[in-house]
This record gives C-alpha cells, structure tokens and sequence, in this order.
C-alpha cells in the first residue's frame, strides 16, 4: 500500500488529487455536534495543498436516498474545514455536474475544494457494479491521483471508496494509515492482558467481533442496551429494556464458548431504571432507580450501568496491556446517564494500557463527556470499519488501495 509521503516524494505540485475523506459529522441543523472526522483529515488535506496540489476533498453524509437533500449537505463540513485549514474552501454544489467541474477547474496550486455529498448519486452506493463503475468514471475525470483517507467508509463496495482508486494512481492517506497500525496492535500485536469494552444499542451489530474475540481477548466487558440480551440470556427478567429475543442463543452459545476458553465475560451487576425513556431534547431530570442487574422490575428499563458495575469495570480495565472500547454504556446523552459511559472513559485515561476508542458513538461520548483526546492513544473515525477489521474481514477500500 503507497503511503501519501511517498506520493508527496514523487510530487504532487499541480496535479489535482481527489481525497476521499469521511466528513460525515453529525448535525443539528446546518451546526455540526462534533467536528472529530473532520479535524481527522486536516493532516493529509494540509500536507497536499501545502506541496501545490489542488485539492478536491469527497465524502458521503448520512443516508440520503441517491439524490440531493438539502438536510444532508456537505456545505456546513467544507466551511469548517476551511476554518480549520486556515483558508478558503470552495464547494461545489453537485457531485460530476457541472459545479463540481468547474469549481475543480477554478483550482489554483495549493487550494482546497470540497464537492457535494457523494450519495446524492444513486450510482455512489449501487449494487450494480457497471452503475457504480460509471460514477467512478465521472469521478476520475476530477483528478489526477487518488488518496483514501475517509477510514470511516473503508467497510463500503462504494464507488469512491472501492471503484475509484482502479482507476487513478492511489495512494493511503495519514488517516487510514495510522488506523490500520493501531487495529494491527489490537489483532497481531497485542499486550495483555488485552480488555475489550462493548456497548452500543444492539448486540447483533457486534456478534461479529465477539466471536472473534473469543480467540483473542482475555476479558470482555458488556455494557449499553446489548447488556439486557446477555441479562435475559442468564435467564433474568429485563423488564422493558432493549432486548434482542431472538440473538438470545447465540448469546449463550458465545457465553458458554467463553467459559471453555477462559476468556472473562463480565456484565453489569447493578442497572440504572426508569418506566420512561429519557426526554434527550430537554434533559428533564429523569430520576433513576438503581437496582441489581437480576432484580430489573417488569415496568421498567435499564438505560446505564450501575455504580457498583462502573467500579467492576474500572477494576478490570486497571492492571490491563490493552484495551479496545467500542460502544456506549447507557444513554449517555442524557446526564441521568452518562455516568456508566463517563466511568468506562475515565478508566480508560488511568489505565496504564494503550487505548483505542473505537469509533461511533464511544468517540463522540468521548468528546462530549469532555476527555482530553489526547489522554487515549487512539480515537478512530470509524466503528464499524473498525469492528469489521477486527472481526477479520476484508475491507474493500482497504483492498483498493493496494498495489
């Protein structure tokens, strides 16, 4: 895989060089909440433009169904980056139409453009490959060179990401190589004792990793509204939390694989409950109840770990080589519950292990919460990149990019 210093050795001085970057930031209206992937790409961005090429970043933002969407806009992110910078960005209002060619013609030495949202293209997600194919066509006649840096999207047969780089002398990004070296020390490098924290909403998104995990780490903590599937698998009454019925056997396939193995699966020993989900627009007091993680009423739900559970998990994470954290550990948006997620950060900032934070929601928690990023060793861009990784698949935007 061609490294962009390489690719800066043999010089980029007027050559226009199409990043595909992850600018998909969450947005309140036209603000955006966390600018993290964002700031993530500056490095490759800055390293270009100041070497006199003309820049024109790409990226996708949410779910648009293949055609523009004022609500899914990449003018809020291409304005931020050009405060970040420290210079002007254009943006072009389309994707391979005309703004997009003749704000790319526009382009002197050293300046940036960012183009639309790249999923305002049907053709940019397609399952078709000559559909595909013929918006990666489009695309390439933008450029000269193509760098992927947009981690996050690495996961995707998208056009940007697994297409476009066939057709275009590419290279990685400083992003997706500095991604790439941490998940290597989380899978062929690993100090241990390695710990693995997991929460997150569904235990399906994350039955992937954990059954690869099973082979790798020695402890893995469960947290966030997966922890009442593995509650029920144990066969304890979860009330109304999140419950996933039907994953219940493969739960307790994976805790019985884990016991055989040695690997420590902890769960949460006490839960915070409340009748109600939180009001997250207004932050109403919500007033838990804490109760023990096998005394969960009928008419209630767990939205947060208990206190007893946050110092269970500190303990576990403190002596540790490694520690992997993707997920949070209740409904950390709302302060009646973020002291779960809060604890697991904190932990993880005390620990003397190297950290990686992976992605989604534990990095926007991360943030948030008010860490100090630089207090982990690492804070990826991508969550589900990372866990795909992880699980051992083959990323095709990483695929693309080797020679």
């Amino acid at each position: 895989m061609k490294t962009i210093d390489e690719l800066l050795h043999e010089g980029v001085e007027g050559k226009r060089v199409f990043v595909r970057a992850d600018l998909n930031v969450p947005l309140d209206g036209t603000t955006i909440t966390d600018d993290g992937r964002i700031r993530a790409v500056v490095p490759t961005v800055k390293a270009l433009a100041d070497a006199g090429a003309r820049v024109v970043v790409a990226s996708h933002l949410g779910r648009p169904k293949g055609a523009p969407d004022p609500a899914f806009s990449l003018a809020p992110a291409a304005a931020r980056l050009g405060e970040l910078l420290g210079a002007e960005v254009a943006f072009a209002t389309d994707t391979v139409g005309d703004s997009a060619t003749a704000t790319v013609a526009g382009l002197v030495d050293g300046r940036v453009a960012v183009i639309e949202n790249l999923r305002f293209n049907a053709g940019e997600t397609s399952k078709d490959d000559a559909e595909r194919g013929a918006f990666a066509d489009r695309l390439a006649a933008l450029a000269d060179l193509y760098v992927g840096d947009g981690f996050g999207a690495v996961h995707r047969k998208h056009a940007s990401v697994f297409d476009l780089p066939a057709r275009l002398p590419h290279a990685a990004g400083y992003l997706i190589a500095t991604e790439v070296g941490v998940l290597r020390k989380l899978t062929d490098d690993v100090q241990r004792p390695y710990v693995v924290a997991l929460g997150g909403a569904k235990v399906s998104d994350k039955l992937g990793v954990i059954d690869h995990l099973l082979d790798k780490a020695d402890r893995i903590l469960i947290g966030g509204g997966m922890a009442y599937t593995f509650l029920k698998a144990q066969g304890h009454e979860v009330g109304i939390s999140l419950l996933q019925e039907d994953q219940v056997p493969a739960v307790q396939d994976y805790l019985k694989r884990a016991e055989e193995r040695g690997v420590e699966f902890v769960l949460p020993v006490d839960v915070l409950v409340s009748p109600e989900f939180p009001d997250l627009k207004t932050k109403a007091p919500a007033h838990p109840t804490t109760v023990a993680a096998d005394a969960i009423p009928a008419d209630e739900e767990g939205l947060d770990i208990g206190p007893e559970t946050r110092k269970l998990y500190a303990s576990k994470v403190a002596d540790a080589g490694t520690v992997f954290w993707n997920g949070p550990m209740g409904v950390f948006e709302h302060p009646d519950y973020a002291e779960g997620t809060r604890a697991v950060a904190q932990a993880l900032v005390d620990s003397p292990a190297f950290t990686v934070v992976g992605g989604g929601d534990s990095a926007a928690a991360v943030r948030i919460l008010g860490f100090d990023e630089k207090a982990f060793g690492h804070i990826s861009t991508g969550g589900g990149a990372s866990l795909e990784y992880l699980e051992g698949k083959t990323l095709p935007g990483l695929a693309a990019l080797e020679d």
